[in-house]
């Protein structure tokens, strides 16, 4: 098994950055270096199972690669940070070719964190097709009791 390389990444953000860029750019390298170094890390691709493991997120990403790079924005991200883990709520903007051109259209994604000995590395991606359209934002609590 490939290691990555050691670099320490300083934050659960710059890995996600790292994330994103590799996909708009098809790096492979630069992706798998988000990834903590573990076989217990676990990916979930729109209409995809679940994929355990480094070979098997790293060859399905091949294949997606295999088709050049992912028209992918982050969007509308909620962090939670607890200790060495952060989890991101993600609305992904992805550009996708259809028979009436190039469309947006919206992935629901959660991406979890834990700092580990090189930094920050991702150790979870699910990605899901949204199903409300356009994502709306929660209303602020009311201070009303009911």
């Amino acid at each position: 098994m490939a290691r990555f390389p050691p670099s320490a990444i300083g934050s659960a953000e710059e890995t996600e950055a790292r994330f994103y860029e590799a996909l708009q750019q098809a790096d492979l390298e630069r992706l798998m270096s988000a990834w903590a170094d573990d076989d217990a890390v676990v990916c979930v691709h729109p209409g995809w199972p679940r994929l355990v493991g480094l070979a098997a997120i790293r060859a399905s990403f091949e294949r997606i690669f295999g088709h050049g790079p992912v028209d992918v924005w982050p969007e509308r991200t909620r962090r939670l940070q607890i200790g060495s883990t952060a989890v991101h709520s993600v609305v992904e903007r992805v550009g996708v070719l259809t028979a009436q051109g190039l469309r947006s259209v919206h992935v629901d994604a959660t991406n979890v964190f834990v700092n580990t000995a090189l930094g920050w590395r991702l150790v979870a991606h699910h990605a899901s097709p949204s199903t409300a359209g356009e994502p709306a934002e929660a209303a602020p609590p009311s201070s009303a009791i009911h």
